[in-house]
């Protein structure tokens, strides 16, 4: 109760120190070039790398395995709402619903990173102007890895639940059993090889920019933050089956909580970032500063604030002190975040009424807001329900978790995988074939899908549960006979127009938009003309002479 109420404190005066910051210093956060016109370039003017081309197979191998981790996600709520049956078929008999809520987890990791992979490659080019030799061919070799990890975790763990491997042979090809890292001991090295070969590709093209920039600039930002994503997913390997239980349980969240919501949002951020440089929304010093202040906020609450995952695992008391000290100060960057989504918004705004031609990335910006309103909701309030020590310790592992999980996980890396999806295919699909009533319909549905799911049924069972738990106890939150009572029972199967609206509007429509880039990828290629491989050509008035805005200019965008 002392560290729940000390950790309230310091998140109030943390967002109030945060917005007097911004109130001070003006330069902070997203800020467009006034007097510059864009010429953005049509689709159809971009010309595209081999390796660029075989990212529209990335996508659609992403969309695939997207709407595949639907479809499991739908059937492992199922057994929530109706235990016997699977509307009157024994789905248990061959997918039992601990396979189900394995493979679920596993290809949520998988369909987002197979985007954040094709993202890399696609805008490295954009970034060294130019693109190593045999890149392409690396590009499919890397997406035929990827199907084998994919196909080994989705088949091994089907034969070590059903008990065909067991012992070693289970967990090196079929699954450890850490949650969140179930799959086998060697999907889990050659997913960590794979991405160690994504980033050995990314340098392949980045080296000659590389030498030129300090290491502050925003190529090594850009290719740090994607080296950050292998080197730390691989410090799972540590945990290892047999070891002490609080050994494990440390180093699996590093994983869980450390990789997933510091390193990849950092990489995110980056991401975005060059997006808009890329697109001369804004000049490099801004996105620069953007990167460098949430480096140092993200760091700050994520490292230490992994602890709070580790109240219950054996480790000192000062684990619960640090942690929901730091895990409230995570929800600072979350807020600052939220306020510039807005400025997301009307910086396309205004910069789209003085672009010679038209915006083409209205849903891709749009997917790239939501990532900022569902940090905040997701991360941001339903994290922070949860992570106080006086909550977590009533409620750890009910619905409230899987409320955050969800709004989180989705609300943010899905999201942006959507949308890093949709902003490479927009150049990827001929401009007279772009589906763009798909991107728009897909874009409502997942968001209002998601909602639906998370206030339709997570939250309101999960406050059921820490009711129960406070009043009654925590076993009887999690007994079988709470969760099938009638109001519980009704509350799941609440859910089922949020799925299906997310499934059929959300999953579906990104699958269509990606087979369109597969079907009707754009022909031209080249290597010899880099100027065409940029997005925008940025026009700056005559007599313009503002520090750093022409040097930023000539060495980014031209």
């Amino acid at each position: 109760m002392v560290w729940s109420v000390l950790s309230l404190i310091a998140l109030l005066g943390g967002i109030g120190i945060l917005f007097g910051v911004f109130g001070r210093w003006g330069f902070l956060g997203w800020h467009g070039r006034e007097q510059a016109s864009l010429s953005l370039r049509t689709p159809g003017d971009v010309a595209l790398t081999p390796a660029q081309r075989a990212c529209a197979w990335f996508f659609f191998v992403m969309a695939a395995l997207f709407l595949i981790q639907t479809f499991v996600g739908a059937a492992s709520q199922h057994y929530r709402a109706e235990l016997g049956n699977f509307f009157g078929f024994d789905l248990a008999q061959i997918f039992p619903y601990n396979l189900m809520r394995t493979w679920h987890v596993q290809l949520a990791l998988f369909w987002v990173s197979t985007s954040f992979v094709a993202a890399g490659i696609f805008l490295a080019p954009m970034i060294a102007r130019r693109e190593a030799k045999h890149q392409g061919k690396l590009a499919f070799g890397l997406l035929g890895a990827l199907a084998v990890v994919v196909f080994g975790t989705l088949i091994g763990s089907f034969l070590g639940i059903h008990g065909i491997l067991q012992g070693a042979a289970s967990n090196w090809f079929g699954l450890q059993g850490f949650e969140y890292l179930d799959l086998a001991r060697l999907w889990q090295v050659l997913l960590s090889v794979g991405l160690f070969l994504w980033v050995f590709m990314l340098w392949r093209v980045l080296r000659g920019r590389l030498r030129q920039e300090h290491a502050g600039n925003m190529p090594w930002l850009f290719f740090l933050a994607a080296l950050a994503i292998p080197a730390f997913y691989a410090v799972g390997l540590i945990a290892r089956q047999g070891d002490h239980f609080t050994v494990t349980e440390f180093w699996r969240f590093w994983v869980v909580h450390l990789w997933v919501e510091d390193f990849l949002e950092l990489f995110t951020t980056v991401m975005v970032a060059y997006m808009f440089v890329l697109l001369g929304v804004v000049c490099e010093k801004v996105a620069l500063t953007v990167i460098l202040l949430d480096i140092i906020l993200y760091s700050a609450g994520g490292v230490i604030g992994t602890m709070h995952h580790l109240y219950f695992s054996g480790e000192p008391a000062e684990h619960m002190a640090l942690g929901a000290f730091f895990s409230a100060a995570e929800v600072i960057p979350l807020t600052f975040l939220t306020v510039e989504a807005w400025s997301f918004l009307q910086l396309g705004a205004a910069q789209e009424s003085r672009s010679r031609t038209p915006f083409p990335h209205r849903w891709a910006v749009m997917f790239l807001v939501a990532v900022g309103f569902w940090n905040f909701l997701g991360a941001g309030i339903f994290g922070f329900l949860i992570n106080l020590p006086v909550v977590s310790y009533y409620e750890i592992g009910t619905a409230l978790t899987a409320n955050h999980g969800h709004a989180a996980m989705m609300g943010v890396y899905g999201m942006l995988a959507i949308g890093l999806a949709l902003f490479c295919l927009r150049y990827l699909i001929p401009a007279d074939r772009w589906p763009e009533r798909w991107a728009k319909v897909s874009f409502w549905s997942t968001n209002i899908g998601l909602a639906w799911m998370c206030f339709a049924t997570l939250l309101p069972l999960g406050i059921a549960q820490l009711y129960q738990s406070v009043n009654e106890g925590y076993w009887e939150a999690r007994d079988l006979k709470f969760l099938t009572e009638d109001t519980n029972t009704l509350i799941e199967w609440l859910r089922l127009p949020g799925d299906i609206v997310f499934i059929v509007g959300g999953a579906i429509p990104v699958l269509y938009i990606a087979y369109v880039g597969i079907r009707h990828t754009v022909k031209r290629v080249t290597l010899e003309e880099p100027e065409d491989i940029l997005f925008t050509e940025v026009h700056e008035p005559e007599g313009l002479e503002r520090t750093g805005d022409r040097e930023a200019t000539a060495a980014s965008i031209t």
